[in-house]
C-alpha cells in the first residue's frame, strides 16, 4: 500500500491569517495521524509565511509516523534539516518568492551542487528525495547524484487528467519503471486529489508514498479530515 503523507503548509497559512495559534499546527498533525496518516509533509520557506522554522521545532514533538521536511537547500534550511533529523528531506528547487513548486530539479544540470548536499544529509541518516519531473533522463541523473528516492511533480498530470487526458500518465508510468530498475524509491507529490488519485496508483509501479496539502485539506471542508484522509487511504489501496 502507497503510503499517505499530509502536507498541513495550508494549516498554517489559515493559523496565520489571523495572526493566532487557531488552528494549532500541533494539535492538528496529532489528529491527521490518529485518523490513519501515515506522515506528516511540511515546506518551510525563507519568509515563514505558512510554516514557521518554530513549527519544525514543534512538530518533532507529535509526528510518529514518517517526517518529511521539502525545501530549497539554501543554508538556512540545511541547517534546519540536520538540526530535526526527519525520516526524509526532499529537496525542491523553488525559488524563494514562488507561490508554490513549480518544476523539478535539472539533475544533470546541478550534478555536483546535489551530490554533496545528499552525501551531508545521508551520513546523518536522512533518507532523502529529489523532487524531478517525470523526464528519464532526470531520474537516471537522481542515481548518479546517489539520491533514496525521487519524488515526481504530478502537476501536468493532473492538469491533463481534469481535461479527460488519460494518456498523460504514461511519462510517469515510464519514469516509475526506470526508478524500479535503478533501484531508486518513487513518491510523487503536488494537484493529486480525490479525482485521480486512483488512477494514478493504479498506472505508476513500486509508488511507495504520495504527499498531498492544497487538494485534501480542500476537499476535507466539504467531507471532513478524518472522512478525507479514509478515502484516500481506500483509493491508495
Amino acid at each position: 500500500m502507497t503510503k499517505l503523507s499530509v502536507n498541513i503548509n495550508k494549516i498554517a497559512t489559515l493559523r496565520n491569517s489571523r495572526g493566532g495559534d487557531t488552528p494549532n499546527l500541533v494539535e492538528f498533525a496529532s489528529s491527521i495521524q490518529e485518523f490513519g496518516a501515515q506522515g506528516i509533509t511540511i515546506h518551510p520557506r525563507p519568509d515563514q509565511r505558512h510554516i514557521r522554522y518554530q513549527d519544525v521545532y514543534d512538530l518533532k514533538q507529535v509526528v510518529h509516523t514518517e517526517y518529511n521536511i521539502e525545501g530549497n537547500p539554501i543554508p538556512d534550511f540545511i541547517d534546519l534539516v540536520l538540526k530535526i533529523k526527519p525520516n526524509q528531506v526532499t529537496l525542491v528547487p523553488d525559488a524563494e518568492d514562488a507561490i508554490t513548486s513549480n518544476a523539478g530539479w535539472d539533475t544533470i544540470k546541478h550534478k555536483g551542487f546535489l551530490t554533496e548536499i545528499l552525501k551531508e544529509f545521508k551520513q546523518n541518516d536522512i533518507r532523502t528525495s529529489v523532487f524531478l519531473d517525470p523526464k528519464l533522463k532526470q531520474v537516471e541523473g537522481a542515481k548518479v547524484i546517489g539520491a533514496d528516492r525521487i519524488e515526481l511533480y504530478t502537476e501536468a498530470y493532473a492538469l491533463q487528467y481534469s481535461l479527460g487526458n488519460k494518456d498523460s500518465i504514461t511519462p510517469y508510468s515510464e519514469s516509475a519503471e526506470l526508478a524500479m530498475q535503478l533501484d531508486l524509491g518513487l513518491n510523487a507529490g503536488h494537484d493529486l486529489s480525490l479525482d485521480n488519485i486512483k488512477f494514478f496508483k493504479q498506472n505508476v509501479p513500486g509508488l511507495l508514498e504520495v504527499s498531498i496539502g492544497h487538494a485534501l485539506i480542500s476537499e476535507s471542508l466539504y467531507f471532513g479530515i478524518d472522512n478525507v484522509i479514509n478515502m484516500y487511504l481506500n483509493k491508495l489501496k
